[in-house]
C-alpha cells in the first residue's frame, strides 16, 4: 500500500471478508447461548450482517470494482476466541463471555467502518461514504443492544427486574 486509496481498498476487502466470516460463525454462537434475549440479539445481528455484506457489495459497485475479500487476521482471531469460549464455558459463564466476545467483534467493526467512512469522504466517494455510514450506525446499535442485554438480562444471571 502506498496511497490512501490503496489503504481504503485493502481495508474494504478486509471487512468484506470479516462480514462474510461472521455470517458463518453467528449461527454457531446463537445455538450455544442459553439466554433467550441474547439469542434474539445474535439472530437479529446475523440478519443485519447479511445485509452488511450486500451493502458492502454496493460499496464495491460504487467504486467500479467487483466485491473481493482479503483474509482479515483480526476477525479470524476474534472468531477463534468465540470458538474457544463455546468449547470451554458453560451455563451463565458461557453467555457472559460470549457477550464480551461479541462486543469485541462490534468494537473492531465500529473502528473499521469509522475509518472506512472517513477515508471514503476524503477520497470523494460520496455513495460509499453514505453506505458505510449506515453500516457504522447499525454496528453501534448492535453494540448498544448487547450492552443492554448484558446489563438487564445476563450479567447477574437474569435476576435484574426490567423496568
Amino acid at each position: 500500500m502506498k496511497t490512501l486509496s490503496d489503504a481504503f481498498e485493502h481495508t474494504l476487502q478486509d471487512i468484506y471478508w470479516a462480514e462474510n466470516a461472521l455470517t458463518k460463525a453467528l449461527p454457531k454462537v446463537s445455538k450455544s447461548v442459553n439466554n433467550a434475549e441474547l439469542k434474539v440479539a445474535i439472530d437479529d445481528h446475523l440478519k443485519e450482517t447479511k445485509g452488511h455484506v450486500k451493502t458492502l457489495e454496493a460499496v464495491f459497485k460504487s467504486l467500479g470494482q467487483e466485491p473481493r475479500g482479503e483474509k482479515c487476521d483480526a476477525m479470524e482471531g476474534l472468531l477463534k476466541e468465540a470458538d474457544g469460549i463455546i468449547e470451554e464455558a458453560s451455563g451463565h459463564a458461557l453467555d457472559v463471555a460470549l457477550i464480551g466476545a461479541a462486543q469485541a467483534v462490534e468494537h473492531y467493526e465500529i473502528a473499521r467502518y469509522g475509518t472506512l467512512r472517513e477515508w471514503a469522504k476524503t477520497l470523494g466517494h460520496e455513495e460509499a461514504h453514505s453506505l458505510l455510514s449506515s453500516i457504522l450506525d447499525e454496528e453501534k446499535a448492535a453494540n448498544s443492544k448487547l450492552t443492554a442485554v448484558a446489563v438487564m438480562a445476563v450479567n447477574d444471571g437474569g435476576k435484574t427486574k426490567k423496568k
